[in-house]
């Protein structure tokens, strides 16, 4: 089946300007990134397919070939030349979506700040799948940096035969299809010239062997599911949507091979007192008429411990005080936020008889104040 068009993807038509192929494939991997599409196995694959095109049109030299030859129309003559090695055919799978998304965006990609990211796969011996798990941060958390520790169930190499898979090393003999290097090599021709594609044998799953007798405990797989512990250092100032990957966390590949990677993808906790707006945090502090109006000093939470907030005399609702460096770190840098606190007057809903009695007095001495500023103003106007 022909790929589709990359331009077609991101919605552009053919020679749109680098900006433009920015733009539209952010907002499509926006839309089906796989933490705002839990679950949803249509929208991961238009995440990936997205992030295919535009790791190829957002390439000058791929950008170039690809507009040269690019794809044939659908039932036309072939597919695109990119097909079986480099550009448009390769194919990505989450991990790799993951990191194209965050590289194009401000290095949001965890595995980018740790030099954990990326990476080429190696050929021939299979490679076990990468696993994704979502992990919540509180506030407080993201603000300091934290070592977490995570359950995982994944699958790891067999004990018991040494995630050979037989029950002995002479039940073991060599592939006869691929005749032990573990991959086998496709020619196909097109009006391009001629390609080849190489592939993990599937007589032996890359594995160059093919076993004669199983091991009972795994039935010949070489691994077994178990569940791990896995620790991730998270550094202060991420966001949701980051990620992190830990290279060969992930699951054990069939009859040894290279282990998958572990996305962490981070999600944030909603607090209970505190907004937060990318680098900034914000507090809504309810203080009554009488600190609003005399001023006053007060205890108030912040992420790292309570501190002393001084109220002005005068202050309205709706005003905003600044507490410098006490927001969300920003990540590969030295600032750090601040957090803003919000005043809001608290207007009694059953006042007692003696804040009834104090009210009524300030609204007689507001009223006598009026009455004289409408005498003075009399006076003037006679004057």
């Amino acid at each position: 089946m022909a790929k589709r068009d990359y331009y077609e993807i991101l919605g552009l038509s053919k020679g749109a300007n680098k900006a433009d192929i920015k733009k539209s494939y952010r907002q499509i991997a926006m839309k089906y990134h796989p933490d705002k599409n839990p679950g949803d196995a249509s929208a991961e694959a238009k995440f990936k397919e997205a992030a295919e095109a535009y790791s190829v049109l957002n390439d000058e030299q791929k950008k170039a070939h690809y507009d040269q030859f690019g794809h044939t129309p659908e039932g036309g003559m072939g597919g695109s030349p990119f097909d079986g090695f480099g550009g448009g055919g390769f194919g990505v799978d989450l991990s790799d979506a993951l990191r194209i998304f965050m590289d194009g965006f401000g290095g949001g990609g965890l595995g980018d700040i740790f030099g954990g990211g990326g990476g080429s796969r190696s050929r021939g011996r299979a490679r076990g799948s990468d696993l994704k798990i979502k992990l919540p941060l509180s506030l407080e958390e993201i603000a300091t940096g934290v070592t977490k520790k995570m359950k995982v169930k994944r699958f790891e190499s067999c004990s018991d035969c040494n995630g050979s898979g037989a029950r002995d090393k002479a039940d073991k003999t060599t592939c006869s299809v691929c005749h032990g290097r573990g991959e086998v090599q496709q020619v196909s021709r097109s009006m391009f010239g001629q390609f080849v594609n190489i592939q993990p044998c599937s007589n032996c799953d890359g594995t160059g062997e093919v076993i004669a007798h199983p091991c009972k405990t795994c039935n010949g797989d070489g691994r077994v599911r178990k569940e791990s512990v896995v620790s991730a250092k998270i550094p202060a100032g991420v966001h949701a949507g980051n990620y992190m990957t830990l290279k060969g966390e992930g699951n054990s590949a069939r009859r040894g091979g290279q282990h998958g990677d572990l996305i962490v993808l981070i999600d944030e906790k909603e607090h209970e007192l505190f907004i937060r707006d990318e680098d900034n945090i914000y507090l809504e502090l309810s203080i009554n008429m009488a600190q609003a109006v005399a001023g006053t000093d007060l205890e108030i939470p912040t992420l790292t411990g309570n501190v002393n907030l001084k109220i002005p005399a005068g202050s309205q609702s709706g005003k905003l005080l600044r507490l410098r460096g006490k927001g969300i770190p920003r990540i590969n840098s030295h600032m750090v936020g601040d957090q803003m606190v919000k005043i809001q007057i608290e207007t009694p809903v059953k006042p007692s008889k003696q804040e009834r009695e104090i009210y009524k007095q300030l609204a007689d001495y507001y009223s006598s104040q009026k009455k004289k500023g409408s005498i003075f103003r009399k006076i003037k106007s006679l004057l």
